[in-house]
């Protein structure tokens, strides 16, 4: 690694920065992961739309249905394609302790960047504080790697601002993704941002963030593949303009995508957003592929509307 325990968070302060996107894994006709599709993705994502990090094999790559060794490879295939290139942040998420402690050990000797943990999913547990305390120390005791939590509601609970700020003092605690209500994650921003990079997978809210909250980091999601080509990077221009603190110039670039934006949204159908989400790759010229059960594959009546919608979007391929 780049950087020793001790310093993981300022290493992270200055490199953990800018557009970092979720990968969605393209999995070939007998469900097998398409390593070539995957490995020309990241070349496009990084050589084409300038994207500074991936987040890889997570809810959005499908980890769920992915064994141990693919996870594995998974890791493999993106600092291979990465190269230096761009940073790479892992899903190491598991229910069962050893399991995610087995991947994480993988990701720091394969040369990723950092590594994210989701909050487990505590049944019957009332006070999750010391829980929760617990389970990211014996990460951090045990491990050198850059670790970010990552709160959502599918794990039953929502971990509080002041739980994560506990975690934040863990010496590589480096970030949280933090899919929670907006209050919320300001709230910690307040109490932690000078530590660790407080972000979420919102888009939308993404120049609010930079702009009132002075974030620097959005983890992550698809949206900067998915919004963008190699001929239409709004989402880079604005981000880049915000930065700057040209914060009407980037207002009017972030609208601009409002078309965008809502075409993706009243096409998608509710219960398949990953087939969507790969069938959406597929018109933007890129590799999209199959989805593993038990994720639902999009019929020809969903494909024919999300390409009009497509269409309509304005968006330049």
């Amino acid at each position: 690694m780049n950087y020793s325990k001790h310093d993981a968070k300022a290493y992270a302060r200055e490199n953990l920065t800018g557009i970092w996107a979720a990968a969605l894994n393209p999995f070939n006709d007998d469900l097998s992961l398409d390593e070539v599709g995957l490995r020309s993705n990241i070349r496009h994502w990084i050589d084409d739309l300038d994207i500074q990090g991936l987040f890889v094999a997570g809810k959005q790559g499908e980890f769920f249905s992915m064994s141990l060794d693919e996870r594995k490879r998974n890791f493999e295939i993106a600092v291979d394609e990465c190269a230096g290139k761009a940073g790479v942040i892992v899903s190491v998420s598991d229910q069962n302790m050893d399991t995610a402690l087995e991947l994480a050990r993988h990701a720091q000797n394969c040369g990723a960047d950092y590594i994210v943990l989701h909050a487990p999913v505590l049944s019957f547990v009332q006070d999750r504080g010391e829980v929760l305390y617990q389970y990211y120390k014996r990460f951090c005791d045990e491990l050198d790697i850059g670790i970010a939590m990552w709160s959502h509601p599918d794990s039953g609970y929502l971990m509080q601002p002041e739980e994560c700020a506990r975690i934040a003092d863990l010496p590589n605690i480096v970030a949280i993704k933090y899919s929670v209500p907006r209050e919320m994650y300001v709230k910690l921003t307040h109490m932690v941002g000078d530590k660790i990079h407080v972000s979420t997978s919102a888009e939308h809210e993404w120049l609010d963030n930079i702009l009132e909250l002075d974030w620097k980091l959005y983890l992550c999601s698809s949206p900067p593949y998915q919004i963008q080509s190699k001929n239409d990077q709004r989402m880079n221009e604005y981000t880049r303009l915000a930065f700057a603190g040209k914060a009407d110039e980037a207002r009017k670039v972030f609208d601009s995508l409002n078309p965008v934006r809502d075409a993706m949204k009243r096409t998608k159908p509710a219960g398949k957003p990953t087939a969507f989400g790969k069938y959406w790759q597929e018109l933007l010229g890129q590799v999209g592929g199959r989805v593993r059960p038990p994720m639902l594959e999009l019929t020809d009546a969903e494909k024919e509307i999300i390409r009009k919608g497509f269409a309509e979007s304005g968006l330049k391929p």
